[in-house]
């Protein structure tokens, strides 16, 4: 059992809040991410997790017992860092079991889970190899066999495929999560990476200014974000965004005015607005459609065109708008430099977010995915 339940979590340091009214509940055997800009607070959330830092305000509780003032050590929860840390004396099968050793495990019993997390992490054959000898996915295995040793309630993982090349990131992720499958243990994990976030988790926190900004499943954030923070941080290339003023405001659709002076109908509720209000569309690189499905167009010319293979990626000037778009196309796609093209935008799938940043409703339906 790994229930762990977060409330009205905060920390200080020094008089400064840094993470303030986090309440939260992971569910036993769920897998949660825990991803945010550098300084949102995510990781000083998991160490206060593991014990690692006091806890200013709130509770925290494992399986419904209180856990704020148990130490470390004596917390049901295993956590692997950035930093390996193997010890270069020992082999693979010492560095896993050291810290059952030290517990006073019996012997047999840190054999038996040495190898059978071994097994499950498919280092076997390597069990006797010293960490020189190996890569820094092996040397990241036997990091998380050292953790899984230990059968813990709940794993915390901190950023753990920082320091591999990307490659080998795509590798350990597609691990981590075969490694949830086979267990189905409850385990956060700590990344600035979306993309890790989005293929990993079973639920994305994402964290703000030491606050929670949304919770939810990975699509659910991408397809219906609350504010424009969240909009802009899911999904890569970075959601388009355009200054629009409101002119109807409505249940199912509010009409704006765009930056050439066109309307468009957009499928949100936006009864929070007024007409005259400013505010801001947003069309993700993939859902600009052609003139004639649009409903309305933008005239663009391109700038760049990333040629990726799979897709190209074409970086386009429109007329009042500060930077650039980018429109997500075939990777096959034939463009010409300082080409123009005709960008159609269609009602549903387009957001909407107010002057403060707050989403209006999507009035849209997507099967298998909660608003």
């Amino acid at each position: 059992m790994g229930r762990l339940t977060l409330e009205s979590i905060g920390k200080d340091y020094d008089g400064v809040e840094i993470s303030r009214d986090i309440d939260l509940a992971i569910n036993d055997g769920e897998f949660v991410v825990f991803v945010g800009p550098s300084g949102c607070g995510k990781s000083t959330l998991l160490r206060m997790v593991a014990g690692l830092e006091d806890i200013s305000r709130g509770e925290m509780c494992l399986n419904g017992e209180r856990i704020n003032e148990i130490p470390p050590q004596e917390r049901d929860i295993g956590m692997v860092f950035q930093s390996y840390a193997l010890y270069p004396h020992m082999t693979v099968a010492e560095n896993m079991g050291f810290g059952l050793k030290l517990a006073r495990t019996d012997k047999a019993e840190i054999q038996r889970r040495v190898d059978h997390a071994a097994g499950i992490l498919q280092l076997t054959p390597l069990l006797q190899r010293k960490p020189k000898d190996l890569s820094g996915g092996q040397r990241q295995r036997v990091a998380i066999g050292r953790t899984l040793v230990k059968e813990p309630a709940v794993f915390l993982f901190d950023e753990p495929l920082s320091n591999l090349d990307a490659s080998l990131r795509v590798e350990m992720r597609v691990q981590i999560a075969e490694l949830h499958k086979r267990l189905g243990a409850t385990m956060i994990y700590v990344t600035h990476d979306q993309v890790e976030a989005m293929t990993l988790a079973d639920r994305i926190v994402l964290l703000s200014g030491g606050r929670i900004a949304q919770v939810g499943a990975p699509l659910s954030l991408y397809h219906f974000p609350k504010s424009l923070e969240v909009a802009e941080f899911i999904g890569s290339p970075r959601i388009n965004t355009l200054p629009v003023t409101v002119v109807d405001p409505g249940p199912r659709r509010t009409t704006v005015r765009l930056p050439a002076g066109e309307t468009l109908a957009v499928a949100v509720d936006g009864r929070g607005l007024k007409a005259g209000d400013t505010a801001t569309l947003g069309i993700r690189a993939e859902d600009f459609v052609s003139p004639e499905q649009g409903e309305a167009t933008l005239k663009a010319k391109l700038m760049v065109a990333e040629k990726l293979g799979y897709e190209t990626l074409a970086h386009l000037k429109v007329d009042g708008v500060e930077g650039t778009i980018t429109q997500r196309l075939d990777g096959l796609a034939h463009l010409e430099e300082h080409q123009v093209i005709d960008l159609g935008l269609s009602s549903e799938h387009c957001h909407l977010f107010a002057d403060d940043g707050r989403a209006c409703p999507r009035q849209v339906e997507i099967p298998g995915i909660a608003h």
